[in-house]
């Protein structure tokens, strides 16, 4: 069996990483890829941690586990979650991040703090970090951050950008469908700056 590629998003409740990880999985199985996908939804409906996993390959994928240093892409919708999954990247694996912080209820309690120098340990991951959230609100489309690092995310991978539009044209409500395609090219084109 050949290798298959590991993907993992990871952000908070209401970011949208479920949709994200929707449109990653569609856009492999439309490519031909066997997918499989793990969701662990933490206590996402109160701004808790959610992850996803998407796992695909050409000739099977055997698990949708993610183990520490297997995921070859980890796409983050914020900085905090970005070094608390960053354990699960490979070496040489690649990490998309937002730039956005976003406080968890511990530290808004005052039970934990915030790490101190959040950037700092991103750049000496190599982490690319998109302003998504003032790409989408360029856009007039501001929850459809999840759909910019997608787009970026597209850049680091062999699908069919035709492919990724007819997957979003499907997937998203159709009063959407317009803003979503926009978020999808701007992150895609950033990318490629």
């Amino acid at each position: 069996m050949s290798k298959a590629t590991t993907v993992l998003l990871c952000g908070v409740g209401g970011q949208g990483t479920i949709l994200a990880a929707d449109l990653l999985a569609h856009t492999a199985l439309e490519s031909g890829y066997d997918v499989k996908v793990s969701e662990i939804h933490g206590m996402s409906q109160r701004g808790g941690a959610v992850t996803t996993v998407v796992r695909f390959g050409k000739d099977g994928v055997d698990s949708m586990v993610c183990d520490e240093g297997c995921a070859d892409c980890v796409v983050s919708f914020e900085t905090t979650e970005a070094l608390r999954n960053l354990p699960f990247l490979r070496v040489g694996g690649y990490l998309l991040v937002a730039d956005e912080t976003i406080q968890p209820l511990p530290v808004l309690m005052g039970k934990a703090t915030m790490p101190e120098n959040p950037y700092e340990e991103l750049a000496a991951a190599q982490a690319t970090i998109i302003p998504a959230g003032e790409i989408a609100a360029d856009l007039g489309s501001p929850k459809s951050v999840n759909v910019v690092l997608l787009g970026a995310l597209a850049s680091q991978l062999d699908f069919d950008l035709a492919t990724w539009e007819k997957t979003i044209t499907r997937r998203v409500p159709p009063k959407t469908i317009e803003k979503n395609l926009a978020a999808f090219r701007e992150g895609y084109a950033h990318a490629q700056r």
